[in-house]
């Protein structure tokens, strides 16, 4: 084909301009392609955007008890739920007795936990609901109160309570009385400020065994009032709340989960080998304890339940606010028993079980509470307004050496002391928002410690691929999450694994005492299957150096009457710590214990407040250190 001139100039225009128009057209796609990667980068711009993990720390207390609980109503207490979540708001109230109270700093969330049996019975008695008139029992009680005689009147109860016949424990004053502390915990919910858990106590006490367990909801009251809390006047065998658990989950669609408590008085019952009616424990058990019941109470008034000095004799702080010496009433302890009372010796059964069922049944975060029976969370050393009401500051009849374990006729004298009594403890959250939901779900997730009552910081993290200098990063918990699981999480060792480290970084209170030292407390079962422990001093104030046994001399004491001063300790310790035993084929468990310097104690503050007012016995601890616990991190070796 042959061209001609017209031709061939209108082809050279055409593919000018087809040229003209590439060139125009990738410009414009090169702009356009930064335009889109700047937008992109300005969308993750700020990084907060990104991040999905815990930060806020949050200060609660999940078992306290007012007036609707038939003790603490029937001695003295005058306050009701409403007054309790007001007070851990941070407001002024007058206590029982008269005195105001307040607390130095509001409370996060508290769950309002009144025993679910004979629910609101002082109330009822003392509004004079016609219920009472129709109750031989009741009205006897009542007439004695306005005799003036309230401590008979709860003799009387006690009694009642002992042969198997529970006063007003009837459904339609229960109802009311519940959907009135549900409506407490509404009128005082304020997310994103304080949020008020809906909760109440299962008291089950075989023998006065103390297996009492907490009941929280994650639930607001239109879910939980579809129900009646279920009690021990229904069935003393945990797994028969499990069963009324699950059943609430599956009707209702809410979520619900039980703290055990106290297990320093259920005489070995609480972490036993059997279940509640003798049987063995199995896989199923396992399976449902560890899915109900995630966490454990490890500190409250009631003594310490961390460790005990006999199970862990190579620990020199085992001994912490001990009570040893029975159960609630007139059952002696033995030896024997203690293993199944401690948290520390529950997590060592805890794997044991798991490596011969592959379920662990004790598998459960660690949480600090109050058991006050004041309507008062004061867990406070210069602020507490003791176990109930009778030992208020303003009781004329308060005696330190009176009993508070009820003493019994013609048995052995087991019993307690008001003087023994310890001024804790709390419970430490992880949570996303400070939310019924937020908090419940760290609940869950076992991101929870236990504090004796300070408010210290502590985060711990496990994992296999920290380095030593993680510990000073700006923003450990990023690293933290990043590289590892944070406290009560699961690691699984896999082929190559050499090490395993703990990221760990702790603060003193804000308006509380420096710190002492870090220990991490790790149990495992060995190559013959038998449990063991050991714990290690990580980190610490000043210039100590442990002595040739590996022992760290103790920090000086500041401590003069009810005064203390931070010239000694630490505000923060923080390391990396890598397991120098670590084996990849071992099951194992890992918790952080954090030591404050001493400080003076409840007794130490009342001596110095009422001077020669009061005496105290000569037994009275004045210096204490006070501590916290993480809750465990879980390292398993793969299945055979």
């Amino acid at each position: 084909m042959t061209l001609n001139k017209t031709a061939l100039l209108t082809a050279a225009l055409f593919n000018c301009a087809a040229l003209t128009a590439v060139a125009q057209t990738t410009q414009a796609d090169t702009q356009s392609a930064a335009a889109v990667a700047y937008q992109a980068a300005a969308q993750t711009y700020s990084p907060n955007v990104q991040r999905h993990f815990p930060e806020q720390l949050l200060w609660g207390d999940t078992h306290l008890h007012t007036s609707f609980s038939f003790d603490a109503g029937m001695i003295g207490n005058r306050l009701g739920p409403d007054a309790a979540y007001r007070f851990a708001r941070g407001q002024t109230v007058s206590a029982s007795l008269g005195v105001p109270a307040r607390l130095r700093e509001p409370l996060d969330f508290l769950a309002v936990s009144d025993h679910a049996e004979s629910l609101g019975l002082a109330p009822a008695i003392a509004e004079e609901n016609p219920l009472v008139l129709e109750d031989v029992n009741a009205s006897q009680m009542r007439d004695l109160i306005l005799q003036g005689e309230p401590i008979a009147a709860y003799k009387m109860f006690a009694q009642l309570r002992a042969r198997g016949e529970h006063v007003l424990h009837r459904d339609d004053l229960r109802q009311t009385m519940w959907q009135r502390m549900t409506q407490a915990a509404e009128d005082n919910y304020q997310p994103g400020i304080f949020t008020s858990l809906i909760a109440y106590e299962y008291t089950s006490a075989a023998q006065t065994n103390n297996l009492h367990r907490v009941v929280v909801f994650r639930d607001g009251p239109e879910q939980a009032n579809r129900v009646i809390p279920f009690s021990a006047n229904e069935s003393i065998d945990p797994e028969d709340l499990w069963n009324w658990m699950a059943d609430y989950e599956a009707s209702i669609g809410g979520e619900i989960l039980a703290i055990p408590h106290n297990g320093n008085l259920s005489n070995g019952l609480m972490f036993a080998d059997t279940r509640a009616n003798g049987e063995p424990i199995d896989a199923d058990y396992a399976a449902k304890r560890a899915r109900w019941e995630p966490l454990y109470e490890a500190t409250q008034i009631k003594g310490d339940g961390e460790a005990h000095p006999l199970l862990s004799p190579e620990d020199e702080f085992a001994d912490f606010w001990t009570w040893d010496r029975g159960n609630f009433g007139f059952a002696p302890k033995s030896p024997a028993m203690l293993p199944g009372e401690y948290a520390r010796s529950a997590l060592k059964k805890g794997i044991a079980f798991e490596a011969k069922l592959g379920v662990n049944p004790f598998k459960f975060g660690m949480i600090g509470s109050t058991d006050s029976h004041t309507s008062l969370a004061t867990a406070e050393e210069d602020n507490f307004f003791s176990k109930a009401t009778p030992g208020e500051p303003g009781a004329r009849e308060f005696r330190y050496d009176g009993p508070i374990i009820q003493t019994y006729p013609g048995k052995q004298d087991i019993s307690v002391r008001s003087f023994e009594s310890a001024a804790g403890g709390l419970v430490a959250a992880w949570a996303t928002e400070n939310t019924r939901e937020g908090v419940f779900d760290a609940f869950k997730r076992r991101e929870v410690y236990a504090s004796t009552g300070p408010r210290m910081s502590l985060r711990v993290f496990g994992g296999f691929e920290f380095a030593r200098e993680d510990h000073l990063s700006p923003d450990l918990a990023a690293v933290g999450y990043q590289k590892g699981v944070p406290m009560g999480g699961d690691l699984s060792t896999g082929a190559g694994t050499q090490k395993f480290s703990l990221l760990i970084a702790a603060a003193k209170a804000a308006n509380g005492a420096n710190l002492d030292r870090v220990q991490v407390i790790k149990g495992w079962v060995d190559t013959a299957g038998v449990t063991q422990e050991k714990v290690y001093d990580v980190a610490w104030s000043s210039d100590r150096k442990p002595n040739k046994q590996g022992k760290l001399p103790a920090i000086e004491s500041t401590v003069n009457g009810a005064t203390y001063t931070n010239a000694v300790g630490a505000t923060l310790l923080s390391t990396v710590w890598e397991d120098p035993d670590f084996s990849a084929q071992q099951r194992a468990f890992y918790y952080v214990r954090v030591l404050e310097i001493p400080t003076p104690t409840w007794l130490a503050y009342d001596k110095a407040h009422f001077g020669d007012l009061i005496t105290l016995p000569s037994g009275a601890k004045l210096v204490h250190q006070e501590r916290a616990y993480s809750s465990p991190i879980w390292v398993t070796p793969p299945m055979e």
